[in-house]
Formats: structure tokens, sequence, C-alpha cells
């Protein structure tokens, strides 16, 4: 069984701080007066400086220091926060991200330029360069012990195994140590005789006594990182006792310097070290801490993608042994069959469930590139979110932020108007970006709106018509318009900016949702603003589905998709010829013969099927020989010698080993109203 690297470990922890950093950073852009937002991402800056240090990236811990150092000053009402002090913040953090995945690389002097920035936002008295941050050390801590009148004893002892996994107790006693005077006691009564150590193994426990000005939170946070494993235990004491339990030197002797030969050095004994309760304090966050790790468990997404690989076989499996089941007469197979079936379901539906998250890990990348794309174009913009807790099978969130990317830049630039314009046209100076989710049957519907100008079809013709998409003057409905926004190349963007204007952007949408099994909708109006809309399965993995039969083939109709079944006689199928359509409660339905479509060859059954099926608000009925019934369906990805096979999404293998292609629901309908728009218009 593998162990987990401790640094890898500590590369995931450090990304979830930076990312909680952000969100706090972003959330004071708009409330820079919050003192409890302030007091977060100087608690964020300070864990990361510390498990930095204690897992040896020292570069790292050097370079937040200062961060820490500036929050700090804001914290006490030394300095007020501003903008800009968010914006350099921001800026460093993604410092602080390279200096986490590559400690070892040439940064060049991109840290010096982020703490000049830094320091100007800040103001003159600012955090220090590193330099100078030994030479103000001591007069800081001089003057934090002046000031110091809280008393703390803390008793601590770390797993056996903790430094063989990267935990060094000397930067917890470092970090003790920065919170005020403070004297550090060892216990070495539990090292055994020299015969009996393992040299991995940790055997001392300490017990520090601190006087700080900081409260019980700044020294839960030193071991923030450790607490689920390690004894600790933190009394308050009296103030006065705690200064007569302090030495004024508080400096460490290292016993490794000790030379061999020396006398022993006598040891201060202290009491045999028991966990004991701490004083009841009101801020619970450390059992949080414990409770969520309890409750939570890190699990590799390629051990997720393999299990769901068995799931899949153990399906395909399933459906076999219910064949057999079905061709026998045996009760008792039949019994075990319908039971493996719904055991298997139920897996399956776990299995499902495990995969999904809310699409808010997805939007909340957003709140960044909003803020820095303000900041670039001058535009006043407020990010909304919706529908953060719609959940998404995990490979699609994956695969869809590059193309919202493209999407909320593209709104950005060519939809949002600048502050002058859009308060000439009667509207708020700030414009509005909203990012929504929610579900739709089997599928989920993600929105990118926008308050802005619109789409200008003009343009669009225009540069459609001297591309050579479109013919001059060639008619095109308001939707088929709007979608050559998406055609490769394509762009309306008068020049090339960091922002728009290559025509590759909107192409990367377009291929990105096909290859989702998606469809985009866009709907415009012409100083109102525009919203785009993609339309995703919620899962590629295991999907139910109608299995039918064309001629001699088998076909799987996503469930999701499909509204109702209907019969077609012979009769019916005649009089219907020319114009394929269907009287369906007081409305025409369009319909596609799959047996023409997919040129089997084959006479038509007695007593065809329509099965009807749907993408929103557009339905097309698929004539089919015979409904075979429902069918769990493993989807299979087609070959690259397939990806020009629009009509058909993926394959599945059925119980008998057969092939069963999946039909691509969107291609469908969108042939089928095609076909009504042809109908219509030939009279």
């Amino acid at each position: 069984m593998s162990t987990l690297d401790p640094v890898a470990v500590f590369r995931m922890e450090a990304a979830e701080c930076l990312e909680a950093i952000e969100a706090g950073l972003l959330d004071l852009t708009h409330q820079l007066d919050d003192k409890d937002l302030v007091d977060a991402v100087f608690r964020g800056l300070h864990t990361l400086k510390g498990s930095g240090a204690m897992f040896g990236f020292e570069a790292l811990a050097a370079f937040t220091h200062h961060c820490e150092t500036a929050f700090d000053r804001v914290r006490k009402g030394e300095v007020g926060a501003t903008s800009e002090l968010v914006a350099a913040v921001l800026a460093a953090q993604d410092h602080m991200r390279a200096l986490v995945d590559q400690p070892d690389a040439d940064h060049g002097d991109t840290g010096h330029k982020l703490l000049a920035q830094l320091q100007a936002a800040v103001g003159a008295k600012a955090a220090a360069p590193a330099t100078a941050t030994a030479a103000v050390a001591a007069p800081v801590q001089e003057a934090s012990a002046k000031k110091a009148k809280n008393g703390w004893r803390i008793r601590f002892r770390l797993p056996a195994n903790s430094m063989a996994n990267g935990t060094n107790p000397l930067g917890l006693l470092d970090e003790l140590r920065d919170l005020g005077e403070c004297t550090v006691r060892a216990d070495t009564s539990a090292i055994p005789p020299l015969d009996e150590l393992t040299p991995t193994e940790l055997y001392i426990s300490w017990d520090v006594t601190l006087m700080s000005e900081q409260d019980r939170s700044a020294i839960d946070d030193v071991f923030i990182f450790v607490l689920d494993d390690m004894e600790l235990s933190v009394e308050e004491i009296d103030g006065a006792a705690a200064a007569m339990a302090a030495p004024v030197e508080a400096k460490p002797a290292p016993a490794a310097a000790a030379s061999v030969s020396s006398p022993p050095v006598p040891v201060v004994p202290v009491q045999e070290f028991r966990p004991v309760e701490a004083v009841p304090v009101k801020r619970e966050a450390p059992a949080a801490i414990q409770a969520k790790a309890a409750e939570n468990v890190r699990v590799p997404a390629e051990r997720l993608d393999e299990l769901m690989d068995r799931v899949g076989e153990l399906v395909i499996a399933q459906s076999r042994l219910s064949q057999l089941a079905s061709a026998s007469t045996d009760i008792a197979l039949r019994s075990v069959s319908e039971e493996i079936e719904r055991l298997s379901g139920e897996l399956r539906d776990t299995m499902m469930v495990l995969r999904m998250v809310p699409v808010a890990t997805l939007f909340s990348r957003f709140r960044r590139l909003v803020h820095d794309l303000a900041r670039e174009t001058g535009k006043a913009i407020e990010l909304v979110m919706e529908g953060e807790s719609t959940e998404v099978d995990k490979t699609v969130i994956e695969r869809l932020a590059d193309p919202l990317v493209h999407l909320v830049r593209n709104s950005i630039d060519h939809g949002l108007e600048v502050p002058a314009d859009r308060l000439a046209a009667g509207k708020a100076k700030a414009g509005t970006i909203t990012l929504s989710a929610r579900q739709a049957g089997g599928e989920v519907i993600i929105s990118i709106k926008d308050d802005g100008r619109g789409i200008n079809r003009e343009r669009v013709r225009a540069k459609a018509e001297s591309s050579g998409l479109i013919h001059p003057g060639q008619p095109l409905s308001d939707p088929e318009l709007l979608q050559l926004i998406f055609a490769p190349g394509f762009s309306t963007a008068a020049a090339i900016t960091n922002l728009s204007g290559r025509g590759v952007g909107m192409d990367v949408v377009k291929k990105t949702v096909e290859e989702l099994r998606g469809a985009i909708d866009i709907v415009s109006m012409p100083g109102q603003g525009s919203e785009v809309s993609l339309r995703i399965p919620l899962t590629l993995a295991i999907i139910d589905g109608l299995l039918v039969r064309v001629g001699s083939g088998r076909y799987v109709i996503p469930l999701a998709a499909v509204e109702e079944c209907l019969e077609l006689s012979l009769e019916e199928d005649l009089r219907s010829r020319g114009r394929s359509f269907i009287s369906l409660r007081d409305s025409l339905v369009p319909f596609l013969r799959l047996r023409d479509l997919f040129r089997t060859g084959t006479k038509p059954d007695v007593h065809q099927k329509v099965v009807v099926i749907s993408t929103g608000t557009e339905r097309v009925g698929l004539v089919v020989d015979q409904i075979i019934g429902d069918h769990q369906t493993v989807i299979k990805s087609m070959s690259k010698l397939h990806n020009d096979v629009a009509t058909f999404s993926g394959a599945t293998i059925l119980g008998d080993g057969s092939v069963a292609l999946i039909l691509d629901v969107g291609h469908l309908v969108a042939a089928g109203q095609q076909q009504e728009a042809q109908l219509r218009a030939a009279g």
C-alpha cells in the first residue's frame, strides 16, 4: 500500500489555503472595513507561512512573512485596508503558488518587485525588505514582550513518526517564540536506552511557558496542521506566575550542539506529561478542524476513475446475467439475478454521487478573473453567481473550465460597456456578469449572462459574408446567425488585444461542448445584453438508456431525453409520407425515420413506435421498429475513425457481448427541426 508523500500532502493543503486567502481578498475588495475578513486573510497567511517553514519551504515562508506583516498592521489599525493593498497581495499570492509548486526554480526578481508593490500599498512603514528582517525582529519581539499580558502554559507531544513525516518540532517552537517571550523545557524522560532507540522516532515532549498579548487562537494556529495526531494541553496562567516561570533569556540551547564528552547538562525536572483539559474558550476552530478531518477522506481522482471503470464492467456483467436468467426457467437463478441487478444499481448510484461535485468549485475561479479584468479594462463589473450547489460529474467540471473562461472574457470585452457609455444609456455604472447553473432532467444548464450592449447582428453578418462563411444576402434565422460567432477564426473585434480578437476562443467553446455531448443556446437583445447557455449531460460515465431496435441493429436513446412513446401504424406511416409530422396534443412534432436515416434496407415492422425526445423546448420524434426496454448504459468513447459521425455520441456493450450505438439527441433534434423548417418553407 502506497504512503502519501508529506510534501505532496502539504502542497494539497497549501492549495486549499491559497484558495481561502484569495476568496477572502476578493470579499475584502467589496468590504474594506470588515475586520473579520482582515483577520481571516491574516490567519491564512500566518498558517501558510508556518506550515511552509515546517516542511522546508523557506522561500515561501520568508516571502509570505511580508504579506502577513502588512495585514497584521491592518489588523491592529495602524494602516487601512485599500484596494491597492488587496491587489498587491493578490499578485503576491500568485507568486506564493509558484513557490509552492516549484520551490527550487529560479523566479528572478519577481519577489522583490511584488514586495516593492506591497510596500508602496501599505506605506513607507510597511514590512521591511528581507535584508532588514533580522535586524528588526528583536526590537519587535521586545516591544511585544513588554506589552504581553496573557500567560500560557503549553505542553505538547508529537507522534513518534512525526519527523519521518516531515514535521519539524523546532519550527513549532520558533512559531511559539514569535508570539512573545517564552521559556522552553524539554522532557527527555521517554528516551529509551541507546540499544532500544529508533533514530527516526521522536521521544521528546515540550513544556512551554509563554507571555504574549495574543489570544488562544494564535496558539492553536501554530499546531493547526498536526492537531489530529498530537497530544496538546494549553492552560491560561496568571501573568505574574508566567513572568516568574519565564526567564529573561528565552534563547534555546540546542542539545545537538553539546559535545559527547561534556558533562551531562542538568535538565529542569518537569511533571510527567499528561493531556490536561484546556480552559474553555469561545473559539472552537480546533474542534471543527478535527471533526472535518474525521468526516472527510482525501482520495486521488485516479482511484475514483479506476473504481468507476470497475463498476462499469460490473454493470455489463450484470446485464449478461440478466439476459441468461430471462432465458432460463430456474427460479433460483432469476432470484439471484434480480438481487445482483438491485445491488449493482445501488452501487452505480453511489459511485455516481461520489463523482459529483458542486459547480461552486468551478464558479469560484472566476471571481479572481473578473477582478483582474475589471482593473485591466477600467470597467466596473459585478459578478453574480446562482445555483452554486448544483452538482455535476467531476469530468464535466474539469472540461468546462476553459470554455467558461472564454465566455466570461468575451462578455466583459465585447458585451459590457465602459462606465461612461452605460451612464449615457441610462444603465447602472457597474455592469453585471451572472453565472448560473440549474438541473433540467439529465442535463445541467450553465448560463453566462451580461447586461451589456448585446450582439450586433449587422456586424456578425458582415464579418461572416466577408469571411466566406455565408453567401451575401443568404437568409438565416436569428439563432443560425448568432451561432456563426462559434465558427473557427470568427471575431468582430477591430483589433487584437490581450482579451480577444484572434477568433479562437468561441471555437474552443463549441468544440468542447460538442465533445461533452452538449449544446449551446444564445439569446441576445440589443442594448439589454446577451445570455449563452451550455446544456451539458450530468455524467459521462453511466446513464439510463432506452434500448430500441431499428432493422436488425440495436441502439440506445438517453432516457433523460425521452418524453413519451407512441405507436405508429402502417396506415399512419403511409399517410405521413412527404411531410413527416405527427399531431401530438394539438401541436405538430416532426419525426425522423431512423430506418431511412441509417439505410437499413429492411421493411418496416407492422407496428412501429415513435419515441419523442427533446432538448429544452425543441422536440422531435424518432421512428423505430421495436422498443426493447430500459438499459443501464456504460458509455464507451467512439474511435478516432468515427469522429465525424455526428449521429452517435458513443457506444455500449450489451449483455450478449454485441455493441449498441448511443444516439446523439442534440444532433437528431437539430436535424428534425431543420427538416421541419425546410418543409414549412416549401409550403
